[in-house]
């Protein structure tokens, strides 16, 4: 028996998010059941980041068990040759059995894209959010700084939230634009559900003028989900990726 871990791609528009569901398919669903068919086994993979419907990925990762001989590293090819083309895996390594995604420390990378034009583009329908209304970038520069560092984010997560506790350490914010597209990039040790878009959706209100940056730090000591900005939409956010502290050992 040997452990794989696998770096996994994917476009979400098409799904209902990571997680097995009954309502629809889901990219953990289309894991399961092809590299079950591929090994002739049961294969249930364990992934790092839960991802909501509609939310894409450049480097999700999961893990799995099983009794295949064929070498690690080999099984992203064998593997994507049976994914459809909206997921693919980037990489593929054996990783000490012991190794679980979510319960080692890590930081995780996400990126929430804006389009902000008079009209949408259709090149960017599907992974970024079309904003009509001009946003002043300058403005969200400027409310970044009062994210990072350890807050209780619990006024940026859902209320359906079943984590323990709602205290999270953000290592970075930017905001970054190119042309009409806008970046919200941001890294921290985890994330909250919906505390990205939420944090997008806040500073977008920045952007608007509808808010100040200097009144992100009343929003988190309010610790009340009124208190901040609407939810974006999922179809602008990607996990970009995430690192493990300390890295994985191959074995």
């Amino acid at each position: 028996m040997m452990r794989v871990l696998l770096v996994v791609a994917y476009d979400g528009t098409n799904y209902c998010g990571w997680q097995v569901q009954n309502n629809g398919e889901t990219i953990e669903g289309v894991l399961n059941r092809e590299l079950s068919a591929l090994f002739g086994e049961e294969i249930a993979v364990i992934g790092a980041s839960r991802t909501d419907s509609g939310v894409h990925a450049r480097g999700n990762v999961a893990v799995f068990d099983t009794d295949t001989r064929m070498p690690a590293e080999k099984i992203s090819y064998a593997l994507n040759a049976r994914l459809p083309e909206d997921i693919r895996v980037q990489a593929s390594r054996q990783v000490p059995a012991d190794f679980h995604p979510r319960k080692r420390a890590c930081t995780k990378y996400y990126e929430y894209r804006i389009l902000n034009r008079e009209f949408e583009q259709p090149e960017f329908r599907l992974n970024s959010y079309f904003f009509r209304r001009k946003l002043d970038v300058e403005r969200m520069k400027a409310a970044c700084p009062y994210f990072c560092g350890e807050h209780d984010f619990k006024s940026f997560c859902s209320v359906r939230t079943q984590a323990e506790t709602t205290v999270r350490i953000l290592y970075d914010l930017q905001v970054e634009q190119e042309g009409e597209l806008i970046r919200i990039r941001v890294s921290g040790n985890g994330f909250l559900y919906n505390m990205v878009r939420i944090i997008a959706g806040t500073l977008i209100e920045v952007g608007l003028g509808v808010r100040r940056p200097e009144d992100i730090p009343g929003i988190l000591l309010a610790r009340d989900r009124q208190a901040a900005g609407p939810t974006a939409p999922a179809r602008g956010l990607t996990l970009a990726g995430m690192t493990y502290t300390p890295e994985p050992e191959k074995v």
